[in-house]
């Protein structure tokens, strides 16, 4: 299987004193990456072992005494690279890796994976201080989706396309149509690899209902139907602001359940709230969040349409949706703020705080474009550059605009 962006970085940690944690929503294809790490150190003869703690006797000796891993390590001279799969069904996951760091780690090197009911836990962040580097597996990029689909072609012509700002593309009506099925289909390996139209929905309300199910129970969630209920709320409103109180009131539930779901889905890595980002104006909104879901093939899936991209009265939305899915690639959510006035100017995305300060307009057409609406904005902030980002008419350069 084509490698993942992230499986370099993870590979240059490996020296590193730290453990790797690989965060992200399951069947992003956190298992394959530990494989393929694997596969990379036997062919550099780094003494490596695997552990999957679906395995029941695996899971039995570590919970005994973290310390029993050490019994599987082989007489070696080098540091030893353990990968660990699935690390949350420990009983204490952050004492085990916590009681390994400080006690063997210039014997091993723990890689591990694991899913939100690890994550969620305040031990994790408490205990690992300064013992742990976390990885974050998104589902996949549009240039992942290319070499996964087996269009290396295609991927190839689009690095071409952003490295030559002069470059017309012959291949440019087949980008197109790609960059529209990852819209509609989002960006799970299984669902990219999956040829049939009808199977990638199939397999995308498989990951609805059955992953999804187990972050719940995990989670410790005891209104199954009302967090659901919840998710496809913000599905439908994805861009919107959340307003926790008029959520609450529709779902008939505490504000402090709809907080704790919210925060529960964060932590599954489905959703991200962005804050707003102000400085100047006394009438800047500064408390509500914005929301978006994390991959777009999910969204369309818990909202149940599948149409294409040309005939969805949606696609406004599911292109800001988009938009801020491909500044994922590029920024951390914390790097990412929407603006907005109480009146109801706003720009749908700010990164104030990077090196070069910029903000992004998503208009699904060009000829919607109108600059002078935001007016405001920039004689505020004169020195954020506004950025139109649109889909249609689909050019070159819209592959260039975010880098």
């Amino acid at each position: 299987m084509e490698q993942r962006a992230l499986f370099g970085n993870l590979m240059s940690h490996l020296d590193k004193k730290e453990f790797s944690i690989i965060t992200g929503a399951r069947q992003t294809g956190k298992s394959t990456l530990l494989r393929q790490l694997e596969a990379y150190c036997r062919q550099e003869n780094i003494p490596v072992l695997f552990f999957n703690l679906e395995n029941k006797s695996f899971l039995a000796e570590f919970n005994q005494n973290p310390l029993n891993i050490l019994k599987f390590l082989p007489e070696s001279e080098k540091r030893i690279v353990a990968l660990v799969d699935e690390v949350q069904y420990l009983d204490d996951a952050s004492n085990f890796l916590k009681l390994l760091f400080d006690e063997h780690a210039d014997k091993i090197k723990i890689v591990a994976t694991g899913s939100s009911a690890f994550y969620i836990d305040d031990a994790f962040r408490d205990s690992l201080a300064g013992r742990k580097k976390i990885f974050h597996l998104l589902t996949c990029s549009f240039n992942e989706y290319l070499k996964l689909s087996g269009k290396a072609d295609l991927a190839e012509e689009l690095q071409n396309i952003r490295q030559n700002k002069e470059l017309k593309s012959i291949k440019i009506d087949y980008l197109r149509n790609d960059w529209e099925n990852y819209m509609v289909y989002g960006g799970y390996p299984a669902i990219i690899t999956e040829p049939d139209k009808q199977e990638k929905i199939n397999r995308l309300k498989e990951i609805r209902d059955s992953f999804i199910k187990r972050d719940i129970l995990e989670s410790g969630v005891l209104n199954e139907t009302t967090f659901y209920n919840l998710f496809r709320l913000l599905a439908s409103q994805s861009g919107n602001l959340v307003n926790v109180h008029e959520l609450s009131r529709s779902l008939r539930i505490r504000s402090e359940t709809v907080n704790s779901y919210l925060n529960i889905m964060q932590k599954c890595f489905h959703v991200a709230l962005i804050r707003p980002f102000s400085k100047s104006l006394k009438k800047e909104l500064v408390k509500m969040p914005k929301v978006f879901l994390l991959d777009t093939g999910l969204r369309n899936c818990l909202i149940n349409n599948f149409q294409a991209l040309p005939v969805r009265t949606d696609k406004g939305e599911l292109w800001e949706n988009m938009v801020f899915r491909m500044l994922l690639d590029v920024y951390s959510i914390d790097e990412i703020r929407y603006w907005r006035m109480v009146g109801g100017n706003e720009v749908d995305f700010v990164l104030p705080d990077i090196s070069t300060p910029t903000a992004y307009e998503a208009k699904f057409d060009m000829n919607t474009v109108k600059p002078e609406k935001y007016k405001i904005f920039s004689e505020a902030y004169p020195e954020i550059p506004l950025n139109f980002l649109w889909i249609n008419p689909f050019d070159e350069n819209f592959f260039r605009r975010i880098q």
